[in-house]
């Protein structure tokens, strides 16, 4: 059986990288989601990413966390498929923020499949 995780080392957590991030860095819209990306120079793991559900649109922390407890649970499980394999074998590494953009509680069938779409297009940029 498969292991499936999401480590301390996966999550960006600096400030400094999160804004540069925001400033330098590429995007696209795929609703629900606007995916932010940068490449940057080799490290491990590949990828660090940040997941972020907008204050203004969900008011309630708990809507925020559940949004983002569904997100990193989809995120956690397509990870090994398909984007860690296609990055290493290409020496790319980034950092990548997901924003939730929707208005309303979305099902994680949903989720996950426009958070597949959305970093298999990600590749494809790349």
């Amino acid at each position: 059986m498969k292991k499936y995780y999401f480590n301390k080392e996966e999550r960006l957590c600096s400030i400094k990288l999160i804004e540069e991030l925001y400033s330098q860095g590429s995007s696209f819209v795929l609703y629900p989601f606007r995916f932010v990306f940068k490449e940057i120079p080799s490290q491990i793991p590949p990828i660090q990413i940040v997941i972020s559900v907008p204050k203004r649109k969900f008011k309630k922390a708990v809507d925020r966390n559940k949004i983002k407890r569904q997100v990193r649970e989809v995120y956690r499980h397509s990870k090994e498929d398909f984007l860690y394999p296609s990055l290493l074998e290409n020496g790319r590494c980034l950092h990548l923020l997901i924003i939730f953009t929707g208005n309303e509680i979305i099902t994680t069938s949903t989720i996950r499949k426009k958070l597949n779409l959305g970093l298999e297009r990600l590749l494809t940029k790349l």
